[in-house]
């Protein structure tokens, strides 16, 4: 059974960083953050493939920074100079199959449980 677990989720202030965790259970090509706020759709915040090619949300770009480990099975995402428009659920995302990076919830198959990240004023 496919596992993805986040972790690493919490409340700061606005300023601070946080950096989020996800274990796979196995090896993904491509793996993906996304996050969701009360009362708005889930959004992609940084993608990652398996060259190391990554691509970031327009919101996050200088904040954020999307990594995996050597085994390829944990990717991480650290949050700088988080903003209360930070706040949301994130969620981990995965895909097998080769493709184009996208920031697009269908592209993805398997998916974690979230992680809430609050970002005070």
């Amino acid at each position: 059974q496919v596992q993805l677990v986040e972790s690493g989720g919490g409340s700061v202030q606005a300023g601070e960083s946080l950096r989020l965790s996800c274990t796979a259970s196995e090896y993904f090509v491509n793996m993906a953050w996304f996050r969701q706020a009360p009362g708005k759709e889930r959004e992609g915040v940084a993608t990652i493939v398996s060259d190391g090619y990554t691509r970031y949300a327009e919101s996050v770009k200088g904040r954020f920074t999307i990594s995996r480990d050597y085994a390829a099975t944990t990717v991480y995402l650290q949050m700088n100079t988080l903003k209360p428009d930070d706040t949301a659920i994130y969620y981990c995302a995965a895909r097998r199959v080769r493709g184009p990076p996208l920031l697009s919830s269908d592209h993805y198959d398997y998916w974690g449980q979230g992680a809430q990240v609050t970002v005070s004023s």
